[in-house]
């Protein structure tokens, strides 16, 4: 009896424990709460996938800049990969990349495309793409390898201080 009940734990924990420690589950009920405006500045968003060849160095260079302006600047990361299939692989390339100090999420829907909508009506889910959410509400976004002078318009952006 006792073999059984912790098969069922780990069985209904399974998702939870490939996961690693610092990944949390993004499903529809958590977008709300991961693109609201920050308290204050702005919050930068760093959608990723497995599979992407430039986000790990957009991933570098945007927790680059939150350090720089780390009073201002609140850095996510977001694997669109699921994080029940992927999440071993997804832990240990958010550690391999230097990012294990930062909130990070992944995916766990079965239609990525409905997260995808939920976070950006505007965005067909191409990786990488950096979300920028500011205190006031509004967003601005940027898909794809992003350059020194994309990088430079992140911060500071007009109000993004209060």
């Amino acid at each position: 009896m006792k073999q059984i009940l912790v098969a069922l734990l780990l069985a209904a924990g399974g998702p939870a424990l490939a996961a690693g420690a610092g990944v949390q589950p993004l499903g529809a009920q958590q977008v709300a709460q991961l693109v609201a405006p920050p308290a204050h500045g702005e919050r930068i968003i760093m959608f990723w996938a497995l599979s992407c060849a430039y986000c790990e160095p957009n991933m570098e260079a945007l927790a680059k800049l939150q350090r720089t302006h780390a009073q201002d600047i609140e850095f996510v990361t977001v694997a669109t990969d699921d994080i029940r299939h992927y999440g071993a692989d997804i832990d240990q390339r958010l550690q391999d990349a230097g990012m294990a100090g930062y909130p990070a999420w992944a995916y766990t829907e079965a239609t990525p495309q409905r997260l995808n909508f939920l976070i950006d009506p505007e965005w067909g889910g191409e990786t990488p793409r950096t979300l920028v959410v500011l205190a006031d509400g509004r967003r601005s976004a940027v898909s794809g390898r992003l350059t020194a002078a994309e990088l430079g318009q992140l911060w500071p952006l007009p109000d993004a201080r209060h």
